[in-house]
Order: C-alpha cells, then sequence, then structure tokens
C-alpha cells in the first residue's frame, strides 16, 4: 500500500461544468473547485479475489495487441477497435459490443497543441444516469430503443501502450466503498454539444487500488455505466501522482477505449 494526494471535487451549491473548448469572455473554464486529499491505495495484485466487473467495478486482464502502433489513431479505429470488442465481449459476455472512442495519452504532452492527451488527475467516471443511454441514442440511433429495453454497460479498456507504467498510473474506487450520493453530475461543454460526467465527493470510506507495474500485456476494465442497479454501475478512477516513481521514470504513454456492451 501507498499514500498519495488525489484530487477530489469540493462542494458546491451551483452545477458544476468543465469547458472543453473556449469558454464566453464571461465566464472562467471551470467553476470546480479541487480538494486535495491524501489516501491509501491498495496494491491490487494482493487481494484475495480477484476483482470483478460487476462487484468491484474493475478487472485487470491479460491481451497482447497484434496492433504494432498504437499511437496511430486510423489503426486504432480499423484494427484496435476489434480486438477491444472481442475482449471485452469475452470478459463479460455480452452478446454485442460497440466500441466507439479512444484517447491515447502521454505524460509530457500539453492536451491543448496535440492528438495525444494528457493524464486526468482528477476523481471522476465517464458516464451518468442519463448520459450512458444518450450515448446509445447518439450512436445507435436506429436501433436504441430496443437495445435501452435490456441491460447495457459502459466498459472502458485501459491499457499500458509501453511498459511498464512507472509514472501517473490509474486508480480506481472499489464501488462496493461508493454511494450515489458520491457523485455529482458534471457539464463538459464542447463547441457544438454539452455532455455529462460524474466529478466525485470525498468520504473516508472509499478504498482505493491499483495496479503497480502494468505491462503492455495486461489492460484494465472498468464500468462507467450499467443499466442494472443490482451490480456496479459507475467507477470512479484517476490518474495519480506516485510517490515512489523514480525521479527519471519515462513519462505514461496509455490508450483507452469506450465501449457498449449490451447483454440481450
Amino acid at each position: 500500500m501507498i499514500q498519495a494526494t488525489f484530487h477530489y471535487m469540493a462542494a458546491m451549491d451551483e452545477r458544476p461544468y468543465y469547458y472543453l473548448c473556449r469558454p464566453p469572455e464571461s465566464e472562467p473554464p471551470t467553476n470546480v473547485d479541487v480538494e486535495r486529499i491524501v489516501v491509501d491505495v491498495h496494491d491490487a495484485r494482493t487481494l484475495r479475489e480477484t476483482p470483478s466487473l460487476d462487484r468491484e467495478g474493475f478487472t485487470l486482464v491479460d491481451h497482447r495487441t497484434g496492433v504494432d502502433d498504437l499511437l496511430d489513431h486510423d489503426r486504432i479505429r480499423r484494427d484496435y477497435y476489434p480486438e477491444m470488442e472481442a475482449l471485452v465481449a469475452d470478459a463479460t459476455g455480452a452478446a454485442r459490443v460497440v466500441a466507439f472512442d479512444h484517447n491515447v495519452r502521454r505524460g509530457d504532452v500539453d492536451r491543448e497543441t496535440t492528438e495525444l492527451r494528457a493524464p486526468v488527475p482528477l476523481v471522476h467516471n465517464d458516464y451518468t444516469v442519463a448520459s450512458g443511454p444518450q450515448r446509445v441514442r447518439d450512436l445507435l440511433p436506429g436501433d436504441a430503443d430496443a437495445l435501452l429495453a435490456g441491460r447495457f454497460a459502459v466498459i472502458n479498456v485501459w491499457k499500458p501502450v509501453v511498459g511498464p507504467v512507472e509514472s501517473m498510473p490509474l486508480a480506481v474506487c472499489e464501488a462496493t466503498s461508493m454511494t450515489q450520493d458520491d457523485f455529482v453530475e458534471t457539464e463538459l461543454r464542447y463547441s457544438d454539444r454539452t455532455g455529462e460526467i460524474y466529478s466525485v465527493t470525498h468520504r473516508p470510506e472509499h478504498r482505493w487500488h491499483y495496479y503497480p507495474a502494468m505491462s503492455a500485456t495486461e489492460a484494465l476494465l472498468l464500468k462507467c455505466y450499467d443499466s442494472d442497479p443490482a451490480v456496479a454501475r459507475f467507477t470512479a478512477h484517476s490518474a495519480f501522482v506516485d510517490p515512489g516513481s523514480p525521479a527519471d521514470a519515462p513519462p505514461r504513454q496509455s490508450v483507452e477505449v469506450r465501449t457498449l456492451a449490451f447483454f440481450s
């Protein structure tokens, strides 16, 4: 176990937002105040039971990609997406999986000037009760009504491009340690639309985990939405500064793919 500082959202009365485009001159880029909390982060490799997507909200799997360039966005869409669809289907038993989005991140880039994005050191979850189903309506409008009648989930697959990861690893908060009150709807304001994620407020009961020194032959699956209230529905996560990282550790390079998993 290590201790590290995590950036939670401080309590606030107004609706939180982030602009992911140039904001109007009258508004700041965000109205969110950050609360820095030192938490225990447990080594998930030492857990007695392997975490599961439906209980803890995350799980680690072995995966050796056949794509030789995970920095090439076209190759990712053409060749890596099908791999992720097969991986999620195998891990969950889903009848249909659709990969629809991805991010490539590197720890030493300026996210405003490159296709590569920086790790996100904020505790959050990518979808909400409202925005999860809306993503199905946006992407699969012809089939949305039928698909939304059954169970579906949004599952992210996070994988190092090169390993081992020695700086800015990804941590996940065990779903069983959270309550719905911990999640706060937060607007993501783009130039042409407004999306919604969950920011997260702190409670001492939160149990954080990470997989030290993740390799390029491992992949972390995390649940960002599930329509079934009987299982883990949301998994808060965040990049963090590992106090044990070597001073000369190479910047983290990772790729994450978002998928829709349909179970009927």
